[in-house]
């Protein structure tokens, strides 16, 4: 059975999370399938959960702790749409990039909470990042929506 056109494919409902330390520093994490590929956790919004729940339960998945406080959700979803080559190669090929809504969360812990050993590892690494990094640092299909969401939290990310 031939694989469907993209424009033919629909958004998967995503939340994204921008996590910030105390010094109003951003959670990013080396993607384990992308060399030198950095990026904010995020992940699917399973049916029936909200965007803040899907938070909660994205992080422990990926970074092994929830120790965080929720802070904003932006106003608007964003999305994105995979690069050509990706298509029909991720999420079963069932999606043409994903409709995100974003949330941002002050983590509570401490450095050492975070476990990247998972039980489905994402990241192989882990950085605290300046915000004016995290645009440079973020694989270029997803710099347009990493730009809409540092501009939603800007207020957040000013130092306390």
């Amino acid at each position: 059975m031939p694989a469907k056109p993209k424009d033919d494919l629909p958004y998967r409902p995503c939340v994204g999370i921008m996590l910030l330390d105390r010094d109003g520093r951003v959670f990013v994490g080396r993607r384990r399938d992308t060399p030198d590929g950095w990026q904010m956790p995020q992940g699917g919004i399973d049916h029936g959960e909200t965007a803040q729940q899907a938070a909660f339960r994205e992080l422990k998945e990926e970074i092994g702790t929830d120790r965080a406080e929720f802070l904003a959700e932006a106003p608007e979803t964003v999305r994105y749409d995979l690069p050509d080559h990706l298509v029909g190669k991720v999420w079963g090929g069932r999606y043409r990039g994903q409709e995100q809504r974003w949330v941002a969360l002050r983590f509570l812990g401490e450095d050492g909470d975070i476990d990247l050993e998972t039980e489905h590892p994402e990241f192989d690494a882990w950085r605290w990042s300046e915000p004016d990094r995290v645009l440079a640092e973020i694989v270029p299909f997803k710099r347009d929506v990493y730009a809409a969401v540092l501009a939603a939290f800007a207020p957040l990310l000013r130092r306390p």
